[in-house]
């Protein structure tokens, strides 16, 4: 009597797909550890690059750091946040002198940067040239900016007064003024991130489909009407994330304001932000525990400003 051989994935039923399934699990699983693997040293460095500061910078603010970081210090604690908190005279005018520039300038910015955008969405002659003049802004440094506009500027030997008075317009201090000082640096700060605002909308335009617009056109719809109900709703995820962007990138304006007016936002401290103010507590008058309160209460606030423009951006999708 002859016996059948039976082959082994046979006898065990479904023995050979469970083992194909083990093993492309056992695949995937390693992939994940490799990947991890070879993650873990940017991320343990990123992370101690961020932590440490953060941890460092909180310990000093609840203390009487003075005249040297290592010099011997007690602990005080709350008292430099309460110190700052009942400040009139210095941290609350520097606090809305941070939020006028941000709101004023990021504004224009993004009106203007999505006008542009909606211009250079479809192609023309000459496009590549206007892209290129765009990004000049970008392409220099802050400081360099701040000193250009210093000399463009200058109330006696600057051209922009000199182009003022060849059209009948009388000429006018700028920088050198109390009250226009920080309105021409919020013009500065247009002028240069304009261009980012425009490619980073340019950009999410090009991503949009044609077929909504182009039905609403169909529809009757005018172009106002198809840029208010159709693009700009589509494109509200890529208007939020440059918002976001933009608004910290402006909250933590420094190099531009300490460039033109020097220590203390000027004479008057009149273009004094939360950044210039916590960097002369700390380089001009050594109190460090209460800079790094200061710092402690910026960083709040710039979470807070994301947290809020997310909300609102989830809101609108």
């Amino acid at each position: 009597m002859s016996t059948t051989q039976v082959p082994p994935a046979e006898r065990t039923g479904t023995a050979g797909p469970r083992r194909a399934g083990r093993r492309e699990r056992t695949f995937e699983q390693a992939n994940r550890r490799l990947k991890w693997a070879m993650l873990a040293p940017a991320l343990i460095f990123v992370g101690a690059m961020i932590v440490f500061p953060l941890l460092f910078t909180l310990n000093l603010s609840l203390t009487d750091a003075f005249g040297a970081v290592n010099a011997k210090k007690g602990y005080v604690g709350l008292q430099n946040f309460v110190d700052a908190l009942e400040d009139s005279r210095r941290f609350w005018p520097a606090v809305r002198r941070t939020v006028v520039f941000t709101i004023g300038a990021v504004l224009v910015e993004t009106v203007l940067g999505l006008g542009l955008a909606m211009l250079m969405r479809k192609a023309f002659r000459g496009m590549r040239w206007v892209r290129t003049i765009l990004i000049i802004p970008l392409l220099t440094t802050p400081v360099a900016i701040g000193i250009l506009w210093l000399l463009i500027l200058d109330p006696t030997n600057g051209i922009a007064n000199h182009l003022l008075e060849s059209v009948g317009l009388p000429r006018q201090e700028f920088l050198g003024s109390v009250g226009q000082s920080l309105p021409t640096l919020m013009f500065i700060d247009i002028w240069q991130w304009t261009p980012m605002m425009t490619l980073l909308l340019l950009a999410g335009l090009s991503t949009l489909p044609d077929e909504p617009e182009e039905a609403a056109l169909v529809d009757g719809a005018n172009g106002w009407q198809r840029f208010r109900y159709v693009i700009l709703p589509m494109l509200s995820t890529t208007l939020v994330t440059a918002l976001v962007l933009r608004s910290v990138d402006a909250l933590k304006t420094f190099d531009i304001l300490y460039a033109t007016k020097g220590p203390g936002g000027g004479s008057n401290f009149e273009v004094e932000t939360l950044n210039v103010y916590s960097y002369g507590l700390t380089f001009d008058y050594q109190e460090y525990g209460l800079a790094s309160a200061v710092l402690v209460l910026f960083t709040l606030f710039i979470i807070g400003v994301v947290i809020l423009l997310r909300r609102r951006g989830r809101k609108s999708a």
